[in-house]
């Protein structure tokens, strides 16, 4: 069992950085591979990004490639975001999630963990 907690969002300016963070607890934490999700309102829940169970494997949607990174640290539990040069379009309720296979994987029904999201918000 992993359960997963968002946080680091918040209200911003386009331009601006944000980190997102997102603690896990459970047993398994630093042999699954961890996703990051976006919901913007009245849309579907989007991909973001991905990292496996060690960090050496990352994958990111092409609209955030180059602007977010992705990083782990399995010592402290905890999936980050890095997110710059933030644009109106990022805004919307990002989820961390959790797929204790190890599959670095774009889609939403391959995670079986999520968390209970973070609103990021970023004004013109």
């Amino acid at each position: 069992q992993v359960q997963l907690v968002e946080s680091g969002g918040g209200l911003v300016q386009a331009g601006d950085s944000l980190r997102l963070s997102c603690a896990a607890s459970g047993r398994t934490f630093s042999s699954v591979a961890m996703g990051w999700f976006r919901q913007a309102p009245g849309k579907e829940r989007e991909f973001v990004a991905a990292i496996n169970w060690s960090g050496e494997i990352m994958y990111y949607a092409g609209s955030v490639k180059g602007r977010f990174t992705i990083s782990r640290d399995n010592a402290k539990n905890t999936v980050y975001l890095q997110m710059n040069s933030l644009k109106p379009e990022d805004t919307g309720v990002y989820y961390c999630a959790a797929d204790p296979r190890g599959r670095v994987g774009g889609t939403s029904t391959e995670y079986n963990y999520w968390g209970q999201g973070t609103q990021v918000t970023v004004s013109s």
